[in-house]
């Protein structure tokens, strides 16, 4: 049967149908204009900025460093750019099969592979972690041809770090490496502006002069608003601000005068401090043996590092900041000045001297025997020991102490490199505070003898004792000894020195000054150092000096042959030229290398003949120094002035051949 439709019913639901979806598409489309009225009219401002980050990025632009150069302009620190082949290790996957991969594109040798592990263990995973540095433009383009094999792993354009003299002064300059972990956590204490001036920064001084000026050779971090790909590859430049440049950092040591200090110790170990008494300017900082600083730009490997840190000689230990050292006789001098500071003795009281002195059922002894009667002059410049015992027994240790202090002996004396250590200037106080057992916090007068020969307790550095020196020579006014001299703006030229506290006075009489020098200068004219400075061109005063390295058994004979090398005793010597008008003072440690005559006070009197003369010592004269067997200079001394410069064998003197 024909079902009859009701056309009327059909049509008024299909009018509503089409209601309902005119209603809903008409919502829709509401919906659609309200968001783009919110996106284009309320958001617009915040999208298109969104959009534009997109589409840029704001890289930092880092600073070329500033140079280290020596008071006369020898470039000692500079930089240098190469690529390097750098993995971020959270983007790059399995980092050994990625290593192994780039194997096959570029040369990865074993050392590469260990700098790699541990570069990675003080960085963060996000971090970029170079492989390989020093790529030649070969190799940078037979690895972009590859790149898009290696996610994580890129290759960047570094300016380095270079030390072109090598191992010349290494202790002063220090050197760069990488930020670790801790230095990161330390410079979050920073204050907002410094820590942002090293977005970007990788690098930072760690050791010496490069750590103690690290924000003035920094410089300032610039910016570059970059185009950047859908894949986050910079396509062109937008904008820039450009990077500032490290100012340049001045110092005051005469690196050639450093070199010839260096190349006098030869493969003997010690310190020497060269000081001018009338400013504070060190003008030599040496401690034997050194290092390559270049070792520890790029990070150093393994094999280098445990060469460096297990060796016997410790060529790390800065000796003339941190190693201390027994003064021995060269003490007595600051002793004769204490006595006459305190009234405890004066110039012409006759001690006799008969080789030995007797203190509490104990005889100290002396190597000079007896030279009978001496006074404060003689005493110093034939030596005496009985004379510095009793005088020792006479003041005590407190008042030692005190008087000493000012001098800088046991004490920080400030100078613009870090990790100085203070020594030990004894007291009571002192032993009550460093023992633990009652016993032992006690002091006993005995121990007090053997501090007026600077044996005992007494440990200082070559750097106090140069300070002490060179305070003498200035007549009791005391200055800061620093090794910054001034800073050179990279922009302007402009060249500012580096400000310094005034000298201090310590009042010292002129007359006591007087005794003490007398005492010095017959020391180089009829004493221990006489054969060393005959015929020299000018009137030096100092002191020889020698101090145990090992305790020995009382009256135990000394016999070097009968004991390991690093059993002998120390050389020391400690002097300033000329006598009545001082330009220098020096003080030196040749480590058991015996007297002090001998190994020590024919570098001192090298190092015056430059200062002074503008003499360089002869190639045999030299020969004859770094075996210890030096007295008077040897042959015809060298113009200093014409003396080769860069040394060979250098970098410097690499790139002033080449073509």
């Amino acid at each position: 049967m024909t079902e009859i439709r009701n056309v009327a019913a059909d049509l008024s639901r299909f009018k509503r149908r089409v209601v309902v979806i005119a209603l809903v598409v008409l919502v829709a489309f509401g919906l659609l204009a309200s968001r783009l009225v919110y996106l284009q009219v309320v958001r617009h401002e915040d999208l298109a900025e969104q959009a534009e980050s997109n589409r840029t990025a704001i890289v930092p632009v880092v600073p070329n460093r500033g140079l280290i150069v020596d008071r006369n302009g020898i470039v000692l620190a500079s930089n240098y750019s190469a690529y390097t082949l750098e993995i971020t290790p959270s983007k790059a996957g399995n980092l050994e099969e990625t290593i192994d991969a780039l194997s096959e594109v570029l040369e990865i040798s074993p050392r590469d592979r260990r700098r790699f592990k541990r570069l990675r263990e003080d960085s963060r995973s996000f971090d970029s972690v170079p492989i390989r540095t020093r790529l030649s433009d070969e190799e940078v383009a037979r690895f972009a041809a590859q790149r898009y094999r290696f996610p994580g792993v890129e290759i960047k354009a570094r300016l380095f770090r270079n030390y072109p003299n090598g191992e010349l002064a290494s202790h002063v300059l220090g050197y760069i490496g990488r930020i670790n972990q801790a230095e990161k956590a330390a410079m979050e204490d920073w204050e907002d502006e410094d820590l942002a001036n090293y977005k970007g920064t990788e690098y930072i001084g760690k050791l010496g002069i490069e750590q103690s000026y690290e924000k003035t050779l920094h410089g300032l971090t610039g910016v570059e608003q970059m185009e950047t790909s859908a894949g986050g590859r910079a396509v062109r430049r937008l904008a820039a601000h450009p990077a500032t440049p490290g100012n340049t950092v001045m110092l005051s040591v005469d690196i050639k005068l450093q070199k010839l200090v260096e190349d006098m110790y030869g493969e003997r170990r010690g310190a020497l401090v060269a000081i001018d008494p009338k400013t504070g300017e060190i003008l030599a900082f040496v401690s034997k043996p050194t290092f390559d600083p270049n070792l520890f730009v790029e990070g150093i490997d393994v094999e280098n590092w445990k060469e460096l840190s297990e060796s016997i000689n410790k060529p790390l230990l800065n000796r003339a900041l941190r190693g201390t050292y027994p003064p021995g006789s060269t003490y007595k001098p600051f002793m004769a000045l204490a006595a006459l500071q305190t009234g405890k003795r004066g110039p012409s009281v006759v001690v006799n001297d008969p080789g030995y002195f007797n203190f509490g059922g104990h005889r100290f002894g002396s190597p000079e025997g007896n030279i009978g009667g001496v006074d404060m002059r003689r005493s110093i410049q034939l030596s005496s020991n009985i004379y510095y015992y009793s005088l020792a027994n006479e003041m005590g240790v407190d008042l030692i102490h005190d008087s000493m202090k000012p001098l800088g002996f046991g004490q920080i004396t400030g100078i613009d490199i870090g990790g100085e250590v203070r020594g030990v200037l004894p007291s009571t106080e002192w032993k009550r505070n460093t023992y633990k057992r009652p016993e032992q916090k006690k002091w006993y007068a005995g121990e007090t003898i053997s501090l007026g020969i600077g044996q005992g307790y007494n440990a200082f550095t070559m750097l106090q004792l140069a300070h002490a020196t060179s305070i003498v020579a200035n007549g009791g006014i005391k200055f800061k000894p620093h090794v910054a001299l001034a800073i050179r703006d990279t922009v302007t030229g402009e060249v500012k020195p580096v400000e310094q506290a005034p000298g201090q006075n310590l009042n010292v009489p002129p007359a006591n000054i007087g005794v003490v020098r007398d005492g010095l200068v017959a020391v180089v004219n009829a004493g221990t150092a006489r054969s060393v400075f005959a015929g020299a061109g000018y009137q030096a005063a100092g002191k020889t000096g020698t101090a145990q390295a090992v305790g020995m058994a009382a009256n135990t004979k000394y016999n070097a042959k009968a004991l390991e090398e690093h059993q002998r005793d120390h050389a020391l010597f400690m002097a300033f030229a000329p006598a009545n008008d001082p330009k220098i003072a020096v003080a030196l440690i040749v480590e058991n290398a015996g007297w002090g005559a001998g190994a020590a006070a024919p570098i001192a009197r090298r190092v015056f003949d430059y200062w002074l003369l503008n003499q360089y010592p002869s190639e045999a004269d030299m020969a004859a120094i770094q075996q210890g067997k030096a007295a008077a200079p040897i042959g015809k001394p060298r113009v200093a002035s014409e003396v080769a410069w860069p040394p060979a064998g250098t970098q410097a003197a690499a790139a002033s051949a080449a073509p």
